[in-house]
């Protein structure tokens, strides 16, 4: 991820997301062989060579690497985009963190990727994807999104 297309345009944020965001899945054996370590130390390493990247291109202002848990679409997502941690332009109910392992736990733990059971109450594990488009459904509970600073300033 940290070698591919980089668009940072504060201007064009339809182009970041376009260009930046990715979606990771796995079968139930790939997860049941990842351990949330070796996940997390890749994402880190990850945030660590786009902050390279972007001080490469001497990109001034704030950009951010977030990662979180989109569990209707059974995925790990993330992406780069020109904004600070506090500014992640998500239309949703979400919470910043600075923990990792929560969020790919949750990934690694699933039974069934993809299956939300819309009807089942809907708890701090257990958060939908339209949540994230609206803030409604899921009771309103926010879904976490791991936040690493990569841009030069906030």
């Amino acid at each position: 991820m940290a070698d591919e297309p980089l668009v940072l345009e504060p201007a064009d944020r339809q182009a970041e997301l376009d260009t930046n965001t990715r979606w990771l899945s796995a079968g139930e054996e790939e997860r049941g062989s990842l351990s949330v370590s070796e996940v997390v130390a890749a994402f880190e390493r990850t945030a660590a060579a786009l902050r390279a990247r972007v001080r490469e291109r001497g990109f001034a202002g704030a950009a951010t690497f977030c990662v979180w848990h989109d569990e209707q679409a059974g995925q790990l997502r993330c992406s780069t985009v020109s904004a600070p941690p506090d500014a992640l332009p998500f239309g949703g109910n979400h919470v910043t963190c600075d923990d990792l392992a929560p969020v790919v736990e949750g990934f690694l733990a699933e039974n069934e990727p993809g299956f939300v059971d819309l009807a089942a109450p809907a708890g701090p594990d257990q958060v939908h994807s339209r949540t994230r488009e609206t803030g409604t459904g899921a009771q309103g509970v926010p879904f976490a999104v791991w936040v690493s600073t990569v841009g030069a300033s906030r």
